[in-house]
């Protein structure tokens, strides 16, 4: 039984798991205290918030609970909701996993497997390749969860696409209570404002979801490996692997992942359901960042002398498919079955000679030789995308022509007389512009019929398509 000693000068001793209060506020005492410092944790509070308190300077009391009285009475509801609140702080303290108390998500038997493999090492080094629809962003998120309220690390980052961002940022949010800030190329610029001289995004903002298109160039690279935070997370790791042929910007990705895992102390995730996309020094560039010897491995591991690399490849690997989990450990992963079907669909006689008007207009575009390559490349990209869109709904149609990119160079435009009867009625007339200061252009397009009330002042990279100004038919 714990019981409190005297000092020489009169003071009290509390020993380990004590409760006392101080700074208004309820703590229990630690094993690391030393009188007459004390090391105390809050009730309630997670192991950043543990303090000292010095007795000789603070003023420290015994604390205890009061009996419960008749007035504390509650319904059975409450109960239940106290002794579920009882059992998951209890778990977050004695249990094997710090985090279950502290996330939104129920994890699947198969999803811990990532984490059991990751408490075994330091740093972690983990590839999760398992398929599409298993849910490698939970299994990532749940080891970051772990590592943060075990206090090995105070800092992390998800390296991902630009349009995953948002969708990272929710889950950090809604399922594991992080709230993490995007890191875009949209959003730098305003979290900068706020920032001290000499610090960086990822000195004031511990959890980021940072775009890797936007840090992987060398100005916010170099920046980004000063001060990169203890783990980090990256989505889509495929499109960082170096196959020996510098692609610009893979290759760019690659050098900030690499930089990234020469610290021997930074826990590095790497996340993508296409690990090895056939080309065998891509797939081992990326097993190297795991582990550089992994780039002497040897190609064939099917022979019975490669047992040492295999049990030593398991040690960083997680690869499964939906059918090895769908019955893991003897529970059922109702995964949603994908149905194929063809289904056909008539088009309305407007839509049908709009069609066919666009299939003449990118037919006229790609064939015309004037220009050097790269501009027919261009007008073959353009082409494409126009008839997508074409091919998609009558919105998507009408939005490339409001919002299209600029020519890469002025050129000539056709008049165009019937190309959109129905829509936008005759043709319209170019006028030039030499007094901008980017040098010439086509200036302004000008209906010279009725049916358009107006016309955007800027050019359209496919003439004579309807915008959302012209008169068109019901069905748009």
């Amino acid at each position: 039984m714990n019981k409190s000693l005297t000092y020489p000068d009169g003071g009290l001793n509390y020993t380990p798991g004590s409760l006392i209060k101080a700074r208004g506020r309820e703590w229990v005492v630690l094993p690391e205290s030393q009188p007459p410092l004390l090391i105390a944790r809050p009730i309630g509070g997670t192991e950043e918030e543990i303090s000292g308190i010095h007795t000789e300077l603070e003023e420290v009391s015994p604390s205890s609970f009061g009996a419960p009285t008749l007035d504390d009475q509650g319904d059975y509801r409450s109960g239940r909701l106290l002794r579920e609140a009882v059992r998951l702080t209890s778990r977050n303290v004695a249990g094997p996993f710090r985090s279950f108390g502290r996330i939104a998500v129920e994890p699947r038997p198969y999803q811990l497997v990532p984490l059991l493999m990751a408490l075994q090492q330091d740093p972690v080094r983990l590839l999760i390749a398992d398929d599409v629809g298993i849910g490698k962003s939970v299994e990532a998120l749940l080891i970051a969860r772990e590592l943060l309220d075990r206090g090995e690390i105070r800092s992390m980052a998800v390296l991902c696409p630009p349009h995953l961002a948002e969708q990272w940022q929710s889950e950090l949010s809604e399922k594991f209570h992080l709230e993490a800030e995007r890191v875009l190329s949209s959003t730098a610029a305003r979290l900068e404002r706020g920032l001290r001289v000499g610090e960086t995004l990822f000195q004031r903002y511990p959890l980021t979801v940072v775009s890797l298109d936007f840090i992987k160039s060398e100005r916010r690279r170099e920046e980004f490996l000063r001060t990169a935070p203890e783990l980090i997370i990256v989505d889509e790791a495929h499109t960082c692997a170096y196959g020996g042929v510098n692609r610009g910007g893979q290759h760019q990705r690659h050098t900030l992942v690499a930089r990234l895992a020469e610290d021997p102390g930074r826990h590095l995730i790497l996340v993508t359901a296409t690990p090895h996309s056939g080309h065998e020094e891509a797939f081992r560039s990326l097993l190297a960042l795991l582990d550089p010897a992994f780039r002497e491995m040897p190609p064939d591991l099917s022979r019975q002398e490669a047992e040492g690399w295999r049990r030593r490849l398991a040690r960083y690997l997680v690869q499964r498919k939906r059918a090895d989990i769908r019955h893991y450990m003897q529970e059922d992963t109702p995964f949603p079955e994908r149905l194929e079907a063809e289904v056909s669909y008539s088009l309305s006689p407007e839509y049908g000679r709009l069609l066919d008007r666009v299939l003449a207009y990118a037919r006229e575009l790609v064939s015309d030789p004037t220009g050097d390559q790269r501009h027919r490349r261009v007008r073959w990209w353009a082409a494409l995308a126009l008839l997508r869109s074409v091919a998609s709904s009558p919105r998507a149609a009408a939005r490339p022509c409001a919002t299209g990119p600029r020519w890469p160079t002025p050129r000539p435009r056709p008049r165009w007389t019937s190309w959109a009867s129905g829509w936008c009625s005759t043709r319209t007339n170019t006028t030039r512009s030499s007094t901008s200061p980017r040098g010439p252009r086509w200036a302004r397009r000008r209906p010279s019929g009725a049916g358009c009330a107006s016309w955007p002042a800027r050019p359209r990279p496919w003439p004579g398509l309807k915008t959302a100004s012209c008169r068109g038919p019901s069905s748009w």
